[in-house]
């Protein structure tokens, strides 16, 4: 958080749940705006039945699946072809032309779309650069550079095919040149898709890409605070070339970052690339020559006078490092007065305190250019003050070096100009921050309501159109039609059966309050239920083929090693122990051990496996009280 943000208490068990998301999967949310990631969080917990943050954490950890659910609760990726149409007219007639016409026919395009969830956007830049430079021209020439944070998004970018629904927006011939129709789905061109390179790209960690000439992020930066945009589109400066151009969408401003981008049309959040600045070396003082005529009676006098009058502290050091000239500035500054005329410059205080000169002075009499030292802070009679120091080199008319003549200029009032400055910058700043925080918030539950709209015009469309085939069709297809029908209750009857014996089996097995495993002659493991996995915190997934006894969990296999050997060896036999164990807390428990080998329902020995019966000493107890 930069200074001047509003501040917002931190959750520690937040925090720690960010952190975990971090180091087990490598997405870094640490960036994002605490109220709304925390508010997005909050609704994926609700739906799973969980209140607070640290249970959500151990139910991560024990339910894998869960984090992609969570991940497309806090990644919100709405998206569509050529949205905001206003802004895509703008950018073809006054961007894309006039950049492609600056350039050579032969020169490359690259473009970056950041943060391109499915695909459509980079799709449409592909479309409106195809437009105006020609199908072959653009294999040749462009390269867009699609890249988002979340794999699934990308997955689906890269098959390019799409509904009916998502195209709505694309002209009827741009939609008929530009993609492929295979059924009830539209594919993007495969020559075409050759030049849309998708890949992973974190904004917040990963290097940007560079030497781009348009970069596209709509609607992306308004999920970070400010910090972290700040940070971000330092980057996007780094990404372009001179020139540039920078598109974000209708939410986004960059109303604190025009030093780095420069407005091209507000309305549409086009921003032009400023180049960095450029530090302008000036010229090097020249003596006059001696013999040099002046109409100007006592001109010497009148140097000297100046000089010596100077609002500034100047100080001439000769070419062998002695001083040569002061003025009243520089005795008021540092004591340095026409008494030290003549001695070597090395002597005096000047010449290493507020700040060290000498390596200064023999850069700029070397170099034969002027130097600055800048941020130079003084303290003379306990009041601080900044100093910038000007070295330049003087030079004789035949180019031989004079010496050195330094100015020290008291910025001390600007300084704190510019401090009062920034000061209230930062609040104009953090005043901004809230209202476009509002805003955003605002943004993003109407691109939900907007996204759900759509998902009931369609649903609405499909269904009617539906209706209106079925009433012409529905004379022929009668008996078809109940045919299918007979054939589709068969299969519900079937579904519903299978459902019904893989519902009893799954409650049987999380019903029981034992840990069961049960293992192949090999001691390896086929199944685990979940009585088990909260005993020693191993999920069912993690130890499905593993070696039993060499599982890295609580149990002494050492006394398990010959009860199993046993069991396996003798088919009908039966097994049980009690050992000291440690659970997956880390504390002790005694747990019961039975071991009986796998038999077929007519009693004959299957394979060679064995089911293990783990319970606690206290859950034996009480099963036995309760028989």
């Amino acid at each position: 958080m930069t200074e001047g943000d509003p501040v917002i208490p931190t959750d520690p068990d937040f925090e720690a749940l960010l952190v975990y998301l971090k180091e087990s999967r490598g997405f870094d949310f640490t960036g994002y705006k605490r109220s709304s990631l925390m508010r997005r969080v909050d609704r994926r917990m609700s739906q799973v039945g969980i209140v607070g943050y640290p249970d959500y954490l151990d139910h991560l950890q024990v339910h894998p699946d869960e984090f992609t659910a969570l991940f497309n609760t806090i990644l919100i990726n709405v998206t569509a072809f050529f949205r905001d149409a206003d802004a895509w007219d703008f950018l073809r007639a006054e961007i894309v032309e006039p950049l492609i016409a600056a350039r050579a026919p032969d020169a490359p395009i690259r473009i970056w779309s950041a943060g391109c969830a499915s695909g459509q956007e980079a799709y449409t830049l592909a479309i409106v650069f195809a437009e105006v430079l020609e199908i072959e021209a653009f294999r040749e020439r462009v390269k867009i550079y699609a890249t988002d944070v979340d794999e699934e998004q990308l997955t689906e970018a890269r098959q390019a095919t799409y509904g009916e629904e998502d195209l709505q927006a694309v002209p009827a011939e741009l939609a008929e040149k530009y993609f492929e129709r295979a059924g009830g789905r539209f594919t993007f061109r495969k020559d075409l898709r050759r030049s849309v390179i998708f890949g992973r790209n974190d904004l917040v960690q990963d290097a940007p890409i560079s030497r781009i000439d348009l970069l596209s992020c709509r609607n992306t930066l308004m999920y970070f605070n400010a910090e972290t945009q700040t940070k971000i589109l330092s980057r996007f400066h780094f990404a372009l070339a001179d020139g540039g151009i920078l598109l974000l969408g209708k939410a986004e401003m960059l109303l604190s970052h025009g030093t780095i981008f420069a407005p091209v049309d507000l309305k549409r959040r086009v921003f032009r690339r400023v180049p960095r600045a450029l530090y302008q070396n000036g010229g090097a003082l020249t003596d006059f020559p001696a013999s040099t005529a002046s109409p100007v009676a006592g001109l010497d006098q009148l140097r000297t006078e100046a000089y010596a009058t100077s609002p500034l502290a100047q100080l001439g050091i000769s070419a062998d490092g002695l001083v040569a000239l002061t003025n009243a500035r520089l005795e008021t500054l540092f004591g340095v007065s026409s008494r030290d005329v003549g001695r070597p410059f090395r002597d005096l205080d000047l010449s290493y305190r507020p700040v060290e000169l000498r390596r200064h002075i023999e850069q700029a009499q070397a170099e034969r250019r002027p130097l600055r030292v800048t941020d130079v802070e003084y303290l003379r009679a306990g009041e601080l003050i900044h100093l910038e120091i000007q070295l330049s080199p003087l030079i004789a008319a035949d180019g031989s070096v004079l010496g050195v003549n330094l100015a020290f200029a008291d910025v001390t009032a600007a300084r704190r100009l510019q401090d009062d400055l920034e000061h209230a910058h930062q609040q104009l700043e953090a005043a901004y921050e809230e209202l476009q925080s509002t805003n955003e918030e605002l943004e993003t539950t109407n691109e939900e309501l907007q996204s759900t709209v759509e998902e009931l015009e369609t649903t609405n469309e499909e269904l009617q159109s539906t209706n209106e085939e079925l009433e012409t069709m529905n004379e022929e297809l009668q008996s078809t039609n109940e045919e299918l029908q007979n054939i589709n209750d068969q299969l519900r009857i079937s579904t519903e059966q299978l459902d019904d014996a893989n519902s009893f089996l799954e409650t049987v097995l999380a019903s029981l309050r034992a840990g069961v495993v049960v293992i192949d002659h090999d001691l390896r493991i086929r199944m685990w239920n979940r009585r088990a996995e909260d005993l020693w915190g191993l999920r069912s997934a993690e130890v499905v083929g593993q070696h039993f006894l060499n599982l890295d969990i609580g149990l002494p296999f050492e006394r398990l090693r010959p009860l199993l050997r046993g069991v396996l060896g003798e088919p009908g036999g039966t097994a049980e122990t009690a050992v000291e164990a440690v659970n997956r807390r880390g504390r002790t428990i005694t747990v019961r051990v039975a071991a009986t080998p796998l038999v077929t329902a007519d009693g004959g020995h299957r394979n060679g496996g064995a089911i293990i019966v783990m319970e606690t000493e206290a859950l034996a107890d009480a099963t036995v009280d309760t028989v």
